[in-house]
């Protein structure tokens, strides 16, 4: 392994005091700030505070509790966190650990990709309207600053649209302060709550589970099962503590979770009491958009609480966008999108930016909030994917379990306890599916369509190509040197390139065996086969060669860092000059060149663009599915610039690609009658 030259960076997660503040910041955004609107959003579904009693109120916190006990806790810290791939969490990392144990297992991959990534859109827009609400109509100063709700959505496009903008630059200095920040939130949720229950601790019965069951069968109950679609606001970030557990690590995770949950069931207590207390106050009774945890606050914290409300949201938001980049990029990665550009902004591989991710959410945002326009008719429509994702998630972990050797009961155990609760959940959300849910499920679909064209595309392409197979490098070596010899063939270039996924051994494409063959017969001094390996580290910069015992065939192998550009001719350069000095490959000296003493020859670098063949023989679905996945390659990122090649020599060469079973048709021949007479 030989190195280029640059430098290397590494960073390694274990329990330090600055990695609970890390966590703290970017794991528990989304659930961080479910008290903003989970107890509002379950008063307002019972009919207002006309609506709820005592009974209503101990029952549904009751139920908020142990939601997250067994979701959150039991489910996700408990049992997820250790279905971790090399210390990555998430639904794609858990696929990656199961996969081979049956090919359907990409399903439920795709389906909880998808829906996470539809629900999390809308956590911009909820959270920070909902915080920007709690400003509406409070003196600050001698004057209200915002009157209605036109103002609230101009101040949430305004911050949403800055917090987008600034993702192109990184976020690591204003990642520093999210720590301190979020740790003050939860201290003043735990204070806040705490305050307000020590004006009726029977609220404290709402640790009972009977209380959770009664209210679900309780005629104070309006809705009956369905309140269950808000009650699951308060779990609807726990799939970030499995997801973000890369960038923070599980111990992290384990020893700052007891402090958040605590915290966030004291607020839901505290909001709980405050409403039973001031159910009956006729200006809240008058109220249309009355928030239990502003209203809740002092007056001396009012202004206070509503700006680190703020602040937690944007977090959130922050944190969730960051999500769907890496969310984005494990999709890559395992084939379900196409490659899209990954920037990285800072030394931190958790830290990347996609500008297409964030111009497409960004766009999804601002499409919420002009169509929602209110918090509360948000609201209503989130919730409901993200339920979808976690019955995916828990079909993953049965098969991990199952892949673990635990004992057959005991994983069938957690399948149907966590599969019955999930789907009940699921049921009781459908109810938002006309409220707004729809929005959800339409870009979830959107989302889902993209990566099934793309995976099952890939997939079809592969089971029924015919001219995709990899051949032998050795087998062709003979050839390759009498084209290399054969002076009758003008020089096509000194060093003609292929980029492609080369494996270490001498196996390649049989496209461009055919390239530099049949197309049209190509004489290089060197035939060079180039593949780009990404790295975990941020500056790697090594590579590996092989020539097959020639001075005509390179087998390259780049190991680049995630954070390096992918500049293969300024790379290619200095690994020819490394050969030839090392007496691999022969000089290719230059007649003509404005800097003297060169002995590195010309590149030309080509690029295979397969283009579906009339020939092909598939069904209808399968050659739909296929043209659709060849049109979305064809218009996302091109391959040139993906691999630093803007300024080279590139040329791009399209190959037929050939599916299913061919027919040879056998032309015959026809003859004039003069033809027939003479013959």
């Amino acid at each position: 392994m030989t190195k280029l030259n640059t430098g290397a960076s590494s960073r390694h997660n274990k329990l330090t005091m600055a990695g609970l503040l890390i966590t703290l910041g970017v794991v528990y955004g989304d659930i961080g700030t479910s008290p903003l609107y989970v107890m509002k959003s379950i008063v307002a579904g019972n009919g207002g505070f006309r609506g709820v009693d005592h009974d209503f109120l101990l029952g549904s916190v009751s139920l908020v509790f142990w939601t997250l006990a067994i979701i959150t806790t039991l489910k996700y810290v408990v049992i997820a966190l250790r279905a971790d791939n090399h210390g990555e969490g998430g639904i794609f990392a858990l696929y990656t650990l199961v996969r081979q144990r049956a090919k359907w297992l990409a399903i439920p991959a795709l389906i909880g990709g998808a829906t996470l990534l539809a629900d999390g859109m809308l956590t911009p827009a909820v959270t920070v309207t909902t915080a920007i609400e709690g400003l509406k109509g409070l003196q600050i100063g001698k004057s209200v600053w915002i009157n209605g709700q036109s103002q609230v959505i101009l101040i949430t496009i305004l911050i949403i649209s800055f917090l987008f903008f600034i993702q192109r630059f990184g976020t690591e200095i204003i990642g520093r302060a999210f720590g301190p920040i979020m740790t003050v939130w939860f201290l003043f949720l735990g204070i806040l709550g705490l305050l307000a229950l020590s004006r009726d601790w029977s609220m404290l019965a709402a640790l009972n589970p009977y209380y959770a069951i009664k209210i679900l069968f309780s005629p104070a109950n309006k809705t009956g099962i369905f309140i269950l679609g808000s009650i699951f606001l308060a779990t609807t970030g726990a799939e970030a503590l499995y997801s973000d557990m890369g960038h923070v690590g599980r111990p992290n995770i384990y020893v700052s979770w007891p402090f958040v949950n605590i915290s966030l069931i004291l607020n839901y207590l505290g909001q709980a009491v405050w409403i039973d207390q001031n159910r009956m106050n006729p200006a809240l009774l008058k109220a249309t958009d009355a928030n239990p945890f502003f209203d809740m606050m002092p007056q001396a914290v009012h202004l206070f609480g509503i700006g680190l409300a703020t602040l937690a949201a944007i977090i959130a938001s922050q944190a969730l966008i960051s999500g769907s980049y890496t969310l984005v990029s494990e999709a890559i990665k395992l084939h379900f999108l196409p490659r899209l550009r990954i920037i990285y902004p800072t030394r931190f591989k958790g830290q990347l930016y996609i500008p297409a991710v964030n111009t497409l959410l960004w766009l999804v945002c601002m499409a919420v909030i002009f169509y929602f326009r209110t918090s509360a008719h948000m609201e209503a429509a989130y919730g409901l994917a993200i339920t979808v994702t976690m019955l995916m998630t828990t079909i993953l972990l049965y098969e991990y379990l199952r892949m673990r050797k635990a004992p057959l009961g005991v994983a069938l155990l957690v399948l149907i306890f966590f599969i019955s609760i999930e789907f009940v959940f699921f049921l009781a959300s459908v109810a938002k599916f006309m409220h707004g849910g729809y929005i959800t499920a339409l870009i979830a679909i959107a989302i889902l369509a993209i990566m099934v064209v793309w995976y099952e595309g890939r997939v079809m392409r592969d089971d029924n190509s015919h001219t995709r197979q990899m051949v032998s490098l050795l087998a062709y070596k003979e050839q390759l040197r009498r084209l290399h010899d054969d002076t009758s063939y003008e020089l096509y270039a000194d060093n003609l390139v292929y980029l492609t996924e080369t494996s270490e051994d001498h196996f390649v494409k049989k496209d461009l065996i055919y390239s530099i063959l049949d197309k049209r017969p190509k004489r290089a001094d060197v035939y060079w086969f180039v593949t780009v390996n990404v790295t975990d580290e941020p500056y790697t910069a090594e590579y590996k060669t092989e020539t097959y015992g020639t001075d005509y065939i390179v087998n390259v192998q780049l190991y680049l860092g995630f954070r390096m550009n992918q500049q293969v001719n300024v790379f290619l350069r200095q690994i020819v000059g490394d050969l030839m000095h090392s007496g691999e490959l022969h000089h290719q000296p230059q007649k003509y060149t404005t800097m003297p003493g060169r002995n590195v020859g010309d590149f030309s670098f080509v690029l295979v663009q397969e283009e579906l063949s009339p020939e092909t023989q598939i069904n209808g679905l399968a050659k739909a599915l296929i043209r659709a996945r060849l049109w979305i390659q064809k218009n996302t990122i091109s391959p040139a610039r993906w691999f630093g090649l803007d300024y080279a020599d590139v040329v791009t060469e399209r190959v037929p690609l050939v599916l299913g079973k061919t027919r040879r048709i056998h032309l015959k021949r026809i003859f004039d009658e003069h033809e027939d007479d003479e013959n």
